[in-house]
């Protein structure tokens, strides 16, 4: 049941700004670790493993999600999720050790895990097709603005205030949150009960863990035996719950949408594109700063030029997937973002500021689009009833391929110093050769493209299509 426009707008406003806080949260405190590590009394390094709790949480609960909001209503569960994040939140920012702090970050992603999905999921029942463009592109560019504002952000608190207040402000954020989900969110019905499935559980959640924490550890290049031992647990506990899932009549994630030819690319072709604008954010600032000589300051005000570039597109991204197909759009502005990345192999300390800040706010204008087309067109031609465990499905493979363009990038330029032997710094040599890597990911997003059909996603444009036909 589709509520009225002005409803739906809001409530699309709302998991926005959700979106934005959990993945705020992700990023914000990489520039605050040498003084949360002082806090603490460890070494920076150690504080990975708060990053690291953070993500592997939210990979491992997100597959609960859908059914929650099935068993016990989308809006109790939503504001419920913002509660949890809200609390943790506090106490990561009470935290006098790095144990609690890694408690607290572990319960913070339990929130986030079942708040964004849970969100996105209201928003598609009660968006209607011909208004589903503008709501998935309302939601989706707060969660592409978050990484690239994160760090800047958090060195910024960090500097003027204290690292506690990057936590702090979600208080207020998830105060004005709360009232709003219970104002909002339609109480929709619940989905008939369906028994939790436990094995679903266990073998998606180690494999997400498995893969993630296997990437992490060849972007480090220590423990390589461990590292292929987690690769292949995650491997073989992903191959184990997908045959479980094909086998169990109310499996916990549900895999009959990728039936659908424009449900599938946003999952394998979409995760790649992913992965790939994912590293962008990790790479460019150590470029800056290790390659080019740059401090943290400058080098974060060059990267908020893809922000610039989120920000100009967002205005345009309803009108341009309304006038072209999907196809069309995916393909070449997926060729587009793959030739900006490539292009970042070309940046060199002497080339001009106005010409690296220009690449780069080209890079955040495709990058904003693809996100946007694969979001909306995954959902696009999904019956009602496959909703849910779509949904689900989706949000795992968007958060794991987010965390995995992280541990991808890490492992380009790990890859790259075997071709480009430096000092001990990471000369520049490598970060081209990282790029020239992480663009050939882009690209190979694009062949997955190739049989997507014309009309795909056409169901949500249906309004204007309807329109230019009367006209």
């Amino acid at each position: 049941m589709t509520a009225p426009a002005s409803r739906s707008t809001a409530v699309a406003l709302l998991v926005a700004g959700a979106f934005f806080m959990e993945n705020l949260d992700g990023t914000v405190i990489v520039t605050a670790l040498p003084e949360m590590a002082r806090s603490f009394g460890v070494h920076p390094i150690d504080l990975n493993i708060g990053i690291s709790a953070y993500v592997l949480t939210l990979a491992v609960l997100i597959p609960a999600s859908g059914w929650a909001a099935d068993r016990f209503g989308a809006r109790r569960v939503f504001a419920g999720a913002v509660v949890v994040f809200t609390v943790a939140s506090m106490l990561c920012g009470l935290s006098g050790d790095l144990t609690t702090f890694t408690l607290a970050r572990i319960l913070q992603g339990a929130g986030g895990a079942l708040m964004v999905p849970v969100g996105r999921l209201a928003v598609l029942r009660s968006t209607g097709k011909h208004e589903l463009v503008r709501a998935i592109a309302t939601i989706t560019w707060p969660g592409l603005a978050a990484p690239v504002v994160g760090p800047p952000l958090g060195g910024f608190i960090t500097t003027y205030a204290s690292w506690h207040w990057i936590f702090f402000l979600n208080l207020p954020l998830g105060l004005i949150a709360f009232v709003l989900a219970l104002r909002l969110i339609p109480d929709t019905e619940r989905g008939r009960p369906v028994p939790f499935d436990p094995l679903g559980f266990i073998l998606t959640g180690l494999a997400c863990s498995a893969v993630m924490a296997g990437l992490d550890l060849v972007g480090r290049s220590t423990g390589w035996p461990l590292a292929g031992l987690c690769l292949l647990v995650g491997v073989g506990t992903g191959a184990a719950a997908t045959l479980h899932a094909r086998r169990r009549p109310h499996p916990l994630v549900d895999l009959r949408a990728l039936s659908l030819r424009s449900y599938a690319v946003t999952i394998w072709g979409g995760s790649l594109f992913r992965i790939a604008i994912a590293a962008i954010p990790f790479l460019l600032p150590l470029m800056f700063q290790l390659g080019f000589g740059l401090d943290a300051f400058r080098s974060g005000l060059l990267v908020l030029a893809v922000f610039a570039g989120n920000l100009a597109m967002k205005p345009l991204t309803t009108a341009v997937l309304h006038r072209f197909s999907f196809r069309a759009i995916l393909l070449w502005n997926g060729l587009l973002n793959a030739a900006a990345i490539f292009a970042c192999a070309l940046l060199t300390p002497a080339t001009p500021v106005a010409v690296v800040a220009a690449l780069l706010f080209v890079s955040g204008l495709t990058r904003s689009m693809q996100f946007t087309a694969l979001n909306t067109l995954a959902f696009a031609d999904v019956p009602e009833a496959w909703m849910s465990g779509a949904n689900t499905l989706f949000n795992m493979a968007q958060q794991m391929a987010m965390g995995m363009g992280i541990a991808a990038g890490a492992v380009a330029l790990r890859a790259a110093g075997w071709f480009v032997p430096g000092a001990p710094a990471v000369p520049l040599g490598s970060f081209h050769l990282a790029f020239l890597m992480t663009g050939m990911i882009a690209l190979a997003g694009c062949l997955d493209l190739l049989g997507l059909e014309r009309t795909a996603g056409d169901a949500v444009r249906a309004r204007r299509a309807a329109q230019g036909s009367a006209g």
